[in-house]
């Protein structure tokens, strides 16, 4: 008996996987196979996300990708049939450094000469978005009022479910467990099921495309690392909705889900790892950090069991690792989106189908998402990542 076979296969059922899988299927490409090594799928890290998505970062590419993808949420129900729940209820940067203000200034001008919408606030303006800001020491805020959050889960079962439509097929259960690569190409892909041949291989396994990548001979620079989201019971005390909120000095971040508040900071000594506890050890300094900036704070009620923990798959520079490997070319990286997958997920989709489909991405130049910036010295850094 054959092996299985697809022109394209994908590994992971998440978000990203799901946006190539619908933008190859949409554009006639149907021969597509999904691995997923959980038994369900949007699972992984898309269903731990908190859903941000924002213009506002400091490199072009990324800028870019985001204008894009907000777009298309903002149509997805009529342009897919899934749901995103777009809140465009903005994200506000708090900054209380002169240097650091003056390069949120700067990332200002390069977002509004691409047709972003970005305001420069004063200190009294943050009240009127967020009431009882401790404001003495900030010099200056940004506001996209564009920016908000979405549905990761109704986004991506969304792309799933159109491309199964389409004539995508998904296998859950099926982790890969090694490939075959013949000269400069990957031939087969294996599961616990057997071997899978592929004219194509998609890594879009997030936070284990590192680990994943070395079935092929491949050094992907990708760790995981934990990210907790602490929810509170309803707490009207900060309006509904305030935008999602950035200290940038203590990279404390909140957002309202409902009448919750939800918050979260990264800990810098957390090491990389698959960890989904919850750091429960964490969460005093977390609270130090959201009560000396926001004194509200200190009247709310945690609920533990609605807190949850996730993973980040961050690369070096914080920016994604896209397009065909060059010394595999049927082999195309999706991945090391640095916590910004879910919001740059359309605009992925849409340049993997064309690595793909065109041998080259067009839409957007990718040419510095591409893993060989790696052989230098790199050039270009996010510095807008909490």
């Amino acid at each position: 008996m054959s092996s299985p076979s697809a022109e394209v296969v994908i590994i992971g059922a998440g978000i990203v996987g799901a946006s190539v899988a619908y933008h190859l299927a949409a554009r006639g490409c149907t021969d597509v196979l999904i691995l997923e090594k959980a038994n369900a799928p949007v699972t992984g890290s898309t269903a731990f996300s908190a859903g941000g998505v924002r213009h506002q970062f400091g490199q072009e590419v990324n800028i870019r990708l985001s204008k894009y993808s907000i777009e298309r949420l903002k149509n997805f129900t009529d342009e897919i049939g899934g749901y995103a729940d777009l809140r465009q209820s903005g994200y506000l940067f708090l900054l209380n450094d002169e240097d650091t203000w003056a390069d949120y200034q700067q990332q200002a001008r390069l977002q509004r000469s691409l047709g972003i919408q970005v305001e420069l606030l004063g200190p009294q303006d943050v009240l009127k978005l967020v009431p009882g800001t401790r404001l003495d020491d900030i010099v200056g805020a940004t506001f996209g009022v564009d920016d908000g959050f979405c549905n990761p889960h109704g986004i991506a079962t969304g792309y799933l479910k159109r491309a199964r439509e389409l004539g995508v097929r998904m296998a859950l259960s099926s982790p890969v467990t090694g490939a075959q690569v013949s000269g400069e190409r990957v031939t087969a892909v294996e599961t616990p099921e057997g071997w899978v041949n592929a004219g194509f291989v998609v890594n879009a396994s997030g936070a284990w495309s590192g680990r994943l990548a070395a079935f092929f001979g491949i050094d992907l620079p990708v760790q995981p690392y934990r990210r907790n989201a602490y929810m509170t019971e309803a707490f009207p005390l900060f309006p509904q909705p305030i935008p999602l909120t950035f200290d940038v000095g203590s990279g404390f971040w909140m957002r309202k889900e409902q009448d919750r508040l939800l918050f979260g900071m990264a800990n810098p000594d957390d090491p990389a790892g698959e960890n989904l506890n919850v750091d429960w050890d964490w969460l005093p300094t977390v609270l130090d950090a959201g009560i000396n900036r926001f004194p509200l704070l200190e009247n709310a009620h945690l609920v533990k069991g609605h807190s949850w923990a996730g993973l980040y798959e961050i690369s070096p520079d914080h920016m994604p690792i896209l397009g065909r490997h060059p010394e595999m070319q049927n082999y195309v990286h999706a991945s090391g989106f640095s916590g910004h997958g879910v919001m740059h997920s359309p605009a992925t989709g849409l340049l993997i189908a064309e690595e793909i489909i065109d041998g080259r991405a067009h839409s957007i130049n990718i040419d510095e998402l591409r893993i060989t910036r790696f052989r230098n010295s790199l050039t270009h850094t996010e510095t807008n990542v909490f």
